[in-house]
């Protein structure tokens, strides 16, 4: 099938439903992930649909930059490409470390990575995420400090507490996972959020973000940081190529991490 029918055929789906998933164009198609999102990029940037996370919608569908989907929900959403970055950004690692991750499901991968690997302990762990600490819960040499706060949707320690924990402290390296990014920099829908990620940042000596590629032209309500502030970004290869030369100019290192086919999940389960 040609590029121009694959295209016509996503517009007919949205035409219809009013929304399109990646993964069932894929099984429609019979073609690549990859293949899909390239369509749905051209077909986005000639105004003809939206991108959303997993997919497309009508480009009339109102952006909602408030809706903050929960843990389970996102972390099926990109999951080989969050598992690559993941496995890049543990490179930046070393023991006797003192680090802060956020709370997200890239980042979550990233705990369990580390909890995996004897070679990079001792370490200390500051994190407002209740998934990331569960993650390193109970390993040995691994020192894990809950900032407090309320829960969000997606189990983030946000708000005054945690915001007070985090201004004491200071850590060599943070990693941040975000909703959204843009020429503008680092968004979530969060507004309490936003607050204890931009606090999480000013701890850090260094800070790394981890966004998949879908992330990129993504707007959330509330802004975490500007591109200029990123010390290192992490993505996957799917990015395209007019965003990874903008963000290598606006980032102080871009780092692109390839996923393989099938991903091993925590635990050892495929």
């Amino acid at each position: 099938m040609l590029a121009t029918q694959r295209r016509e055929r996503i517009l007919d789906e949205i035409r219809t439903h009013r929304a399109v998933r990646v993964a069932d164009l894929v099984a429609a198609l019979d073609v690549s992930d990859m293949t899909v999102r390239r369509d749905i990029a051209e077909l986005a940037r000639d105004g003809l649909v939206r991108r959303v996370h997993g997919g497309a919608v009508a480009p009339d569908t109102p952006a909602r930059s408030t809706d903050e989907p929960g843990f389970e929900a996102k972390r099926t959403w990109s999951s080989a490409e969050k598992s690559a970055i993941a496995r890049a950004a543990l490179a930046d690692v070393e023991p006797g470390q003192s680090l802060a991750l956020s709370a997200g499901t890239t980042t979550w991968l990233l705990a369990t990575l580390i909890a995996a690997d004897p070679a990079l302990r001792p370490l200390t762990v500051v994190t407002n995420g209740l998934r990331v600490a569960d993650a390193l819960h109970g390993v040995p040499d691994v020192e894990v400090v809950l900032t407090g706060g309320t829960r969000t949707p997606s189990d983030a320690l946000v708000g005054p507490v945690a915001d007070a924990t985090l201004h004491h402290l200071r850590v060599d390296r943070a990693f941040l996972g975000v909703h959204g990014l843009d020429a503008d920099g680092a968004t979530t829908p969060n507004l309490a959020e936003a607050a204890t990620d931009r606090a999480l940042v000013r701890c850090a000596a260094a800070t790394t973000v981890l966004a998949d590629h879908t992330k990129w032209g993504t707007v959330g309500l509330a802004r975490i940081c500007g591109l200029d502030e990123i010390d290192t970004l992490v993505v996957d290869t799917g990015l395209a190529p007019d965003a990874r030369a903008h963000l290598a100019d606006a980032v102080a290192r871009l780092v692109l991490a390839a996923p393989t086919a099938t991903p091993a999940t925590p635990g050892g389960q495929q």
